[in-house]
């Protein structure tokens, strides 16, 4: 996946979040802090995983299936968006 390296600070600061993220449900287990907390702060990282998942998932498609900005194939440009915004949509 060298293609990722123009979008590797992105990609690297989305993943310290979580790591900071799985870090704080750590915190709160030890802690023994109220069940509630800890499935927010869960709810959270699902929620961080997601983004990143659809980043990963958009950019797979931009560079091994279609460009809708470059790509000559009209229809498939258009399958390309959609497929993009389903997986946005899907993953939100």
């Amino acid at each position: 996946m060298s293609h990722l390296i123009k979008n590797k600070s992105k990609l690297s600061a989305r993943v310290s979040r979580l790591q900071g993220q799985i870090e704080a449900v750590q915190r709160a287990l030890d802690a023994e802090k109220p069940c509630g907390d800890i499935l927010n702060l869960v709810a959270s990282i699902r929620g961080a995983v997601n983004g990143l998942t659809v980043e990963l998932i958009e950019e797979h498609i931009r560079e091994h299936v279609s460009n809708p900005q470059t790509d000559p194939d009209l229809e498939r440009a258009r399958g390309a968006e959609d497929l993009i915004a389903a997986v946005r949509t899907y993953l939100k």
